[in-house]
């Protein structure tokens, strides 16, 4: 059986920033505007004011001060509060396939290889701008990758299913290396509409290069040494927008259950300790202690979800260096956020060094990854 190493990641990230204090203008003449327009049934009662955002409260939140998205266009414009997009005619590559070959570049430089030593794609992500053709195999003509590729949706999990999948095909012999890609343009997803989860997304894509360890080229890779996932349904996290809206009466409206929501504080309650025993039961079935651990690059979701997480893990409050945070610069990004702090804070690790790469979201749904600097 053959050993399994990431031996690249890549990072597309896109030029257009959105501050707090951006967003939240935007957002809060929205909420003046709406409040106006219903003042009357608002002042008989009939309706709640909209509540205003304030730079403070995202922070506080979340500690997120600011995000990459696509194009600010629409976000900001009161009027519109979605991102504008220019549609692509179809024998154009799509948005999420450009993207996503952005950033598999930089992992394939990397790693050291050519599309012609990968055999199978796999675009990992919560959110795909079609249902077919799909993305992964638009992403691999584009690169003129031969094998097979497919779409995999595990929402913010979707990136480590997909490691353990590619690091099985590894083992297993049906594929000598595998790129992974997680193309998150959540902003579409986003409803910025909403004082509890405007702030929260960012757009990003991601790609990981995973393949047999004894064909590595680099001397900067993790050898994968175990992977565990876990699910348990819930609805605490949910978009019910899909190919079925039409068949349903009043589906043109604009309804907001078609985007992102969530029970926020249920998930926090629920999520942290499912988290943590998954990590803390995967090290104990690996042979390893917490001590033994040099980094954990967790799913930047919320700092404070992330801080107890790590609490619990390593039973101390861990420091910075041990556990990256990039929600501060890039929000949300879904399936990409582990795989970000992953690709910027691990080259520094001495050979030896072990690791978790964990991400957790609807679902639920939770990975977690086993590393070893090569």
């Amino acid at each position: 059986m053959h050993k399994a190493a990431i031996t690249g990641t890549g990072i597309f990230t896109p030029e257009e920033i959105i501050t707090n204090a951006e967003l939240v203008a935007s957002y809060n003449e929205y909420a003046h505007r709406q409040n106006k327009l219903h003042a009357d049934a608002i002042e008989a009662g009939e309706r709640e004011p909209m509540p205003l955002s304030s730079e403070e409260f995202i922070l506080k939140a979340s500690g997120i001060e600011r995000r990459h998205v696509m194009s600010k266009f629409g976000i900001l414009d009161p009027g519109i509060m979605h991102p504008v997009l220019p549609e692509r005619a179809e024998e154009d590559l799509s948005i999420m396939a450009e993207i996503s070959v952005k950033a598999a570049d930089e992992a394939l430089t990397k790693a050291g290889l050519q599309a012609a030593d990968i055999d199978a794609v796999i675009c990992a992500a919560s959110n795909h701008e079609r249902a077919y053709p799909a993305i992964a195999i638009e992403v691999q003509q584009a690169l003129g990758i031969k094998g097979f590729a497919f779409d995999m949706n595990v929402a913010c999990s979707s990136a480590t299913f997909g490691i353990q999948l590619a690091a099985d095909m590894i083992r297993s012999g049906s594929a000598r290396a595998v790129l992974m890609v997680n193309p998150e343009i959540t902003s579409g997803h986003q409803e910025w509409r909403d004082r509890d989860c405007h702030f929260i997304f960012g757009d990003v894509c991601t790609a990981v290069i995973i393949q047999r360890a004894e064909d590595a080229e680099t001397d900067d890779g993790f050898e994968i040494l175990s992977t565990r996932l876990l699910t348990e349904f819930s609805n605490n996290i949910r978009n019910n927008n899909g190919f079925l809206r039409r068949t349903r009466e009043g589906h043109m409206a604009d309804r907001r259950d078609m985007q992102f929501h969530q029970e926020g504080r249920k998930v926090f309650k629920q999520v942290v300790p499912m988290v943590a025993e998954l990590m803390l039961g995967h090290l104990t079935e690996a042979g390893l202690k917490p001590v033994q651990l040099s980094r954990l690059w967790l799913h930047q979701a919320n700092k404070a979800m992330n801080d107890l997480i790590g609490q619990k893990v390593l039973g101390r409050e861990p420091t910075r260096e041990e556990q990256p945070n990039v929600l501060q610069d890039y929000a949300n990004t879904s399936s990409a956020g582990s795989i970000i702090a992953f690709s910027k804070f691990s080259d520094d690790l001495p050979p030896g060094s072990y690791g978790v790469i964990c991400s957790f979201g609807a679902g639920y749904s939770a990975g977690s990854v086993i590393v070893r600097k090569m």
